[in-house]
């Protein structure tokens, strides 16, 4: 991603919204109007409209058969999409987490995205893409780091981790690495900005019965979960099964070590990891 292509893709979803915008006064439709024929609420229009939300790809489809824009909104979105740093099953994630009101996330064997360094996020990259190139693996990098400025925001969400304590003992780009990620997190705590709880091994068959879960909150919207895999993700929101992964969640926050517990915890590993270091 070159520098600024952040912000290029950002006037481009604001391009999609003005001529979402345009064409709909052209057919003589309100908001709600057209919201009812695409099966989306009005106030889902007009976050289009504002570049705030994007639609899902049916949602264009059905948006160019009413307003006969043949396939244009289709087009525009799929160019989009295709120029994304994210792979097309984790953009609507990537959208959710930047409106979400609260979002819980359960890591049972690497750190989250949202809270990573960059040396930790090369390092993870480069394990899982040993022969990309230098400039591919820097996109998703930047991309990845783009993703945890939400929880620097003033509108930041409500973010609330449990990380299976051996997220903390994994010397993820080796000591010095490990080190600056696990003082990251500390510091994100000091400074109040998230939440984050260690389930520790001696929690038994706890630490085992939960897969790698975020559940995302919203003002005007059911809660989401999202799951994944390593080659794909599957978003959920159907209200029996985001019920059944907010008990597991809540029954691995209560296995967990307090907040306050687990902060010395993940201070006393960034000391362990520190000293290897500096003696290497």
């Amino acid at each position: 991603m070159a520098k600024g292509a952040h912000g290029s893709r950002q006037a481009a979803w604001e391009f999609f919204g003005a001529e979402l915008k345009r064409r709909r006064e052209n057919a003589g439709l309100t908001q709600v109007e057209l919201g009812a024929r695409v099966f989306v609420s009005g106030g889902y229009i007009g976050q289009f409209e504002q570049a705030i939300r994007k639609p899902q790809l049916d949602v264009a489809q059905r948006i160019d058969e009413v307003l006969q824009t043949e396939g244009f909104f289709e087009r525009l979105w799929l160019k989009l999409i295709k120029d994304s740093p994210f792979a097309a099953w984790f953009q609507a994630v990537v959208e959710l987490e930047r409106l979400a009101t609260r979002i819980s996330e359960f890591a049972p064997t690497i750190v989250p995205g949202l809270l990573q360094t960059p040396e930790y996020a090369r390092a993870m990259m480069w394990a899982g893409n040993p022969f990309a190139t230098e400039e591919y693996v820097e996109d998703k990098v930047r991309a990845r780091l783009d993703r945890g400025r939400i929880l620097k925001d003033a509108t930041r969400p409500v973010y609330w981790a449990i990380l299976q304590e051996s997220v903390l003992r994994a010397p993820v780009g080796g000591a010095a690495a490990m080190a600056k990620q696990l003082q990251h997190i500390a510091t994100l705590v000091r400074e109040r900005k998230v939440q984050v709880q260690v389930l520790p091994f001696a929690s038994g068959a706890v630490s085992a019965m939960g897969h790698m879960m975020k559940l995302m909150e919203f003002d005007d919207a059911p809660p989401t979960v999202y799951t994944e895999s390593q080659l794909s993700g599957t978003l959920l929101d159907e209200p029996s099964v985001v019920k059944r992964v907010t008990t597991t969640y809540d029954l691995l926050r209560a296995a967990a070590l307090s907040p306050e517990a687990s902060l010395p915890l993940i201070e006393s590993a960034a000391e362990d990891f520190r000293r290897c270091a500096s003696s290497t």
